[in-house]
């Protein structure tokens, strides 16, 4: 794990024991801090018995802590830690400051930062895998894979200083300080999380709070597709040094996209601009970046190949959970009588149209509406294409199954949340593998209720 030697001495609380809190917890008691933990579930509690109080930093004294660092998902505008911390005059932190405090004692690195509404689960895994490639040590983490206190310190090599690469959400940023990153992104900002912000400007300013941060000399790239992210990318022009602050070039690596089987549609091609920007900076080659990308195999749940069965193709993109981040999935598939489209879409709606996805209805053969949202969305794209209204996804992926045909796609890129039938989109994408490998196997019994809902 991550340990400094700044946190010695120091009292700290830290409010929720989910994967990011604990390894926050044990990060600082191993730094040697006296460290307050409190989650409202007595399981995760249970493992610092006899190492750390036990209490409700809602009900005890702050004055004097370090900090009081919460996870991610507590909504620090409307939860009362807010209030009481900042009473006590305390800040209010999360793991990736407790990071960036500690980074001093760290063996020689690069820090680079992702964030965005979309993409950058994709950009931050392909940054890594660029960097992995070329032979440099490079680590993954913030809102992607282990958090970051969990991992152990990176150290260098022949090709270079080791390079730890940060998906960053605005939560994550609201909580952080003092992270100056060497190379940092920006993908995209669309409407998201308005119910942590005051409105879309104040979502806009959390993710700007990202290269703010950075100092003049430092490196910033924008995917300058909406104005948003426009706008930022303008103020930090201004206030860079030359060349410190640019768009994505996706012109220049248009014409090599047909080579990256998973990096298909606008959306990938500007992910792969800004990461080929990022680890150019970082020192590689424009070959390294060349070999990269064409070995690149995406992730799981985001526009994930599951493969071929009886000439269709199957693509598991769950973690499509509003309309944004659905239309390059669809956007991907321009109409071709030869490859249709087979849209599964639905679950619990973040809002009531599907705006963002309309100008890719011409690409789809069919939607297959299912979960909370499905009869909106059903009224929504019967006017353009053939719909079928389907109550669970089981249902939808075996209708979708049936109706394709050789050469096309069965897309699930649902546009929702998952919460109305799923723990989560992970557990939702699962479940799309599970049952098209069960039924293109012809195991008709996964689709049987009983096993669908104890899933």
């Amino acid at each position: 794990m991550i340990v400094s030697p700044a946190f010695s001495g120091k009292r700290y609380a830290v409010l929720g024991l989910a994967r990011s809190g604990i390894a926050t917890a044990e990060a600082l008691l191993a730094s040697g801090a006296r460290v307050t933990v409190w989650d409202r579930r007595e399981g995760p509690r249970e493992q610092f018995e006899g190492r750390a109080e036990i209490a409700d930093p809602l009900r005890i004294d702050l004055s004097g802590f370090a900090g009081v660092v919460v996870s991610p998902g507590v909504p620090i505008n409307t939860h009362p830690i807010a209030e009481r911390a900042r009473q006590a005059g305390v800040p209010l932190i999360g793991d990736i400051e407790l990071f960036a405090q500690a980074r001093g004692d760290l063996p020689p690195h690069k820090v680079v930062g992702i964030t965005g509404t979309n993409g950058k689960s994709t950009t931050t895994a392909l940054v890594t895998h660029l960097l992995a490639e070329a032979g440099r040590p490079a680590r993954m983490g913030g809102n992607i894979g282990l958090p970051i206190l969990a991992q152990e310190p990176l150290s260098c090599n022949e090709k270079g200083a080791g390079v730890y690469v940060l998906e960053l959400s605005s939560y994550q940023i609201d909580l952080t300080f003092s992270l100056a990153c060497e190379a940092a992104a920006l993908t995209n900002i669309t409407p998201d999380h308005l119910d942590r912000y005051d409105g879309f400007a104040g979502y806009a300013a959390a993710k700007a709070r990202l290269f703010a941060m950075q100092g003049e000399d430092q490196f910033a790239v924008f995917g300058c597709q909406d104005e948003q992210t426009r706008q930022v990318r303008a103020r930090e022009a201004a206030r860079r040094s030359q060349d410190r602050a640019l768009c994505a070039d996706m012109a220049a690596w248009a014409a090599l996209q047909a080579d990256w089987p998973s990096l298909k549609g606008p959306h990938n091609l500007q992910n792969a601009a800004i990461a080929a920007a990022m680890v150019m900076e970082l020192g590689l080659s424009a070959e390294q970046v060349f070999a990269g990308l064409a070995s690149f195999r995406g992730l799981a749940h985001r526009m994930e190949r599951l493969g071929e069965f009886g000439g269709v193709l199957f693509i598991n993109d769950s973690k499509a959970t509003n309309p944004a981040s659905t239309a390059p999935a669809l956007a991907a598939f321009p109409p071709d009588p030869d490859k249709r489209v087979h849209w599964i879409c639905g679950g619990l709606p973040k809002g009531d149209d599907l705006d963002e996805c309309a100008p890719f209805f011409g690409n789809l053969a069919a939607a297959y509406t299912l979960g909370e949202a499905g009869p909106r969305f059903a009224d929504i794209l019967e006017p353009v294409t053939h719909v079928e209204r389907c109550e669970m996804l089981c249902e939808a992926v075996r209708r979708s199954i049936a109706a394709a045909r050789p050469g096309d796609v069965v897309l699930f890129s649902p546009a929702c949340a998952s919460f109305d039938q799923f723990r989560d989109y992970e557990a939702r994408g699962d479940m799309f593998r599970s049952v098209v490998h069960g039924l293109t196997g012809g195991d008709q019994a996964v689709c049987d209720p009983a096993g669908i809902s104890a899933a």
